[in-house]
């Protein structure tokens, strides 16, 4: 009987058994596990993973993952409320047309040589992104605007060489988490109390708060939950007061008819590209920016790309990287911070659709948002034991909506919408629980008024089941 073959998996590079051995000689190893030496035996895993067997074939392959996808069920597909940092926009076709070109989409890292168009594309980006936020510099996309936050509060540590920042409660939790992971151990998080009637910043604990240890302090303008800091410039002139840096992170699409951060005193302003031209995707279709002044204490602690324009020796004017020098590709190990996986591609698509709307268009798509957002918080405050918005304050696109005078939980009452083909908002009952049974809905420029009505109406017939 013939000796069973070793199985090679035809997706997997140099799995056959020939060419290991081939290659462990070359290096001087007599096993795979010789790699693994360094590692605790009890942090590796014993025993083969649980998992079924392999599909052999594309076509098998590609079935699968369609019946997995097909169990999806998409924002497009309903009428959706959610936001909380990922936003249903419109998004022009010319957006997806231009991001779909090989240059562009196939593209990862290179040369201003080589990828022909980008360093412009990108240039232009930021040029853009600069004139709204009325700062000077703007780095090349971050991996999203989490990390752009995280970022943006190491850069204020290593200008100020302090080691706390204070940021305010209402932060997401997701974006929080990334905060102490990304800062640790050089940074230290310390989370601010809120008003509870109105969710702005309490500036009495704020400036009890302060110190000469504070690197910065962060807020976001519009707020995570929806509310506008109506006390900005206060919050910034108080950092300043102690030395500190002011760091606001702000959504981009707001920019249009509220006043950016520069304005208000911010030092550094951060926030996440998706709403401008980004479709909403299953974890992806996300970047951070970062912006400043064009001061040589802001640009030297950039950790990622920054590009510019400059003449050639022919005279011409050519793309570039600007003060390349500061980057981890210059110091690698010994770097300030890494320069991480950048969404190049989403800050060319950002781009095309700042370019398509111009600040007429900005301003027109910011109003629209906020005169459907606040018909949306009349019609559900008049709902029966609904409380819209929770917080007393002025609102960009996003509110929270209490249900605790209906009777029922926020996961009751959403899951009752889904079965009328609805989205409700990002449910806070965890994450934050002194809102008790409330959530996050938002409303963007896709959201006519029968759609909101239709919102209203099947609220009103789940609250009275």
């Amino acid at each position: 009987m013939p000796e069973k073959q070793p199985f090679v998996h035809p997706y997997i590079p140099n799995a056959e058994p020939e060419v290991q051995a081939a290659m462990l000689d070359a290096i001087g190893a007599a096993s795979i596990e010789e790699f693994y030496a360094a590692i605790p035996a009890a942090l590796r895993m014993q025993e083969p993973l649980d998992m079924p067997e392999p599909l052999l074939s594309e076509a098998e392959l590609k079935r699968h993952l369609t019946d997995l996808l097909a169990q999806n069920q998409t924002c497009a597909d309903n009428l959706s409320f959610l936001g909380a940092g990922c936003y249903q926009h419109h998004v022009p076709a010319v957006c997806d047309e231009i991001n779909a070109r090989g240059e562009f989409l196939t593209a990862y890292a290179g040369k201003n040589y080589t990828d022909h168009g980008k360093y412009q594309a990108l240039f232009e980006y930021a040029s853009m992104m600069g004139e709204m936020l009325n700062m000077d510099v703007v780095n090349a996309p971050t991996y999203d605007g989490n990390q752009a936050a995280a970022t943006a509060l190491r850069m204020a540590a290593r200008i100020t060489s302090r080691d706390q920042a204070l940021v305010i409660g209402t932060i997401s939790r997701n974006k929080l988490s990334k905060l102490h992971d990304y800062c640790r151990p050089d940074l230290a998080i310390r989370l601010l109390p809120y008003d509870r009637a109105s969710g702005q910043m309490n500036l009495d604990s704020l400036q009890q708060a302060l110190s000469s240890r504070t690197a910065a302090v962060y807020f976001e303008n519009p707020s995570y939950l929806g509310f506008l800091e109506t006390e900005a410039e206060q919050i910034t002139d108080l950092a300043h007061s102690v030395g500190a840096l002011a760091v606001v992170g702000v959504n981009p699409i707001s920019l249009g008819v509220l006043a950016p951060p520069a304005d208000y005193g911010a030092d550094i302003a951060c926030g996440d590209i998706q709403p401008l031209g980004i479709h909403m995707q299953f974890g992806g279709g996300h970047g951070g920016f970062i912006a400043t002044r064009d001061e040589p204490r802001f640009v030297q602690e950039y950790p990622s790309r920054l590009y510019g324009i400059a003449p050639t020796v022919a005279g011409e004017l050519g793309f570039g990287d600007v003060a390349f020098e500061r980057t981890s590709f210059a110091h690698r190990d010994h770097a300030k911070e890494f320069v991480g996986t950048a969404a190049n591609l989403w800050g060319i698509t950002a781009g095309v659709y700042l370019a398509l709307m111009g600040p007429q268009g900005m301003f027109e798509i910011g109003e629209s948002m906020m005169a459907r957002a606040r018909y949306a918080m009349r019609k559900l405050d008049a709902l029966p034991g609904v409380r819209c918005p929770a917080f007393h304050a002025p609102h960009f696109n996003e509110f929270v909506v209490n249900f605790d005078g209906v009777g029922k939980t926020v996961a009751q009452i959403h899951s009752a919408l889904r079965q009328h083909g609805i989205f409700g908002g990002k449910d806070l009952s965890q994450e934050f629980p002194e809102l008790g049974q409330s959530t996050l809905y938002a409303v963007t420029e896709i959201h006519g008024q029968s759609d909101i009505d239709r919102l209203a109406d099947v609220l009103s017939e789940v609250i009275a089941l």
